[in-house]
């Protein structure tokens, strides 16, 4: 009988398609090599109204953030943007007011990331689909890639994570809800980390349990801890208010859009005065991808994190 693609999800249909296919580089973005000493950093993704906009988020953000979703992988590179293609469908019965505000926030997020918007497409749909294309520079094999760390290296991210997963659960002007409506692609710091000696990264948008399975290797392990990953007693709170538990909305929900990355010990000084970071563990040659938690119990992490199909 034939497996459906519910049966298998987004990550294996995305393997069977760079399987077959040898062109493509399995990382946040694609590169090609566009001349002798630069390299084009090229991503795209789609947002589909009834999958990726809560209720509570207004056209314009949706608009913001279809620009957020491409830049963030631009970031993940630590390239400089060049420039965003969008293709939009729409509804034939929307609001002429309503298309202009995703229009609105498309251009304000461009004017943000300073990423010109330079062509697209548009169509009709039943609901609002849209897609964007990222575009971007590196210097040749400079880009960060997700896999270019060595034992001993220190497991970090940009930023709190976890409050857009708390955000999507409440109807609040919560410091969580705002995070979830408005969150933001953290681009310079992407090139900060590559210019000073960052090793790995990636963006966290299917959630960290997630991105640690996505830049994880053969024969290297990973130990992040509890008690470093900033967790107020709010949040616990909230968490609990509303029957979820807390570290599952940090390890497998995601849409931060910070950055997960690794760094050596000696360049983590480089970096200390250049932006904001926090260290939440280090890579080992365990062959396995654990947290201790606060009561000093080591457990695995599952894999699991947003998954389209599922």
């Amino acid at each position: 009988m034939d497996l459906k693609v519910s049966d298998i999800g987004e990550k294996e249909l995305v393997k069977y398609i760079v399987d077959n296919c040898k062109d493509i580089v399995f990382d946040d973005a694609a590169i090609t090599p566009i001349s002798q000493n630069k390299e084009l950093i090229s991503t795209s993704d789609m947002l589909i109204q009834s999958k990726h906009f809560p209720k509570n988020m207004s056209y314009f953000q949706m608009g913001f953030k279809a620009v957020t979703v491409n830049v963030s992988d631009l970031a993940a590179m630590g390239a400089k943007p060049l420039g965003f293609l969008l293709s939009i469908a729409i509804p034939k019965d929307i609001l002429v007011s309503d298309f202009k505000q995703i229009i609105e926030g498309v251009l304000k997020a461009c004017k943000f990331y300073n990423i010109p918007l330079i062509g697209g497409d548009t169509n009709e749909a039943d609901e609002i689909i849209i897609s964007g294309t990222a575009l971007g520079l590196n210097d040749k094999e400079t880009s960060l890639r997700k896999d270019g760390y060595s034992k001993g290296d220190l497991i970090c991210i940009t930023g709190e994570i976890g409050l857009a997963a708390l955000g999507f659960n409440l109807d609040d002007d919560s410091i969580y809800v705002k995070k979830a409506l408005e969150a933001v692609a953290k681009l310079n710091e992407g090139i900060i980390l590559k210019e000073n000696g960052a090793t790995s990264a990636t963006d966290i948008t299917d959630g960290l349990a997630s991105e640690l399975y996505e830049i994880s290797k053969d024969s290297y392990g990973m130990m992040i801890y509890e008690d470093k990953i900033p967790i107020s007693e709010e949040y616990k709170r909230i968490s609990k208010s509303l029957n979820l538990n807390y570290l599952d909305l940090i390890l497998h929900v995601g849409e931060d859009f910070e950055l997960l990355f690794t760094i050596s010990e000696e360049n983590l000084e480089l970096i200390k005065d250049k932006l904001d970071f926090i260290v939440i563990g280090e890579i080992n040659d365990s062959g396995k991808i654990e947290i201790t938690l606060n009561s000093g119990k080591v457990c695995g992490i599952s894999s699991k994190g947003y998954n389209h199909f599922k």
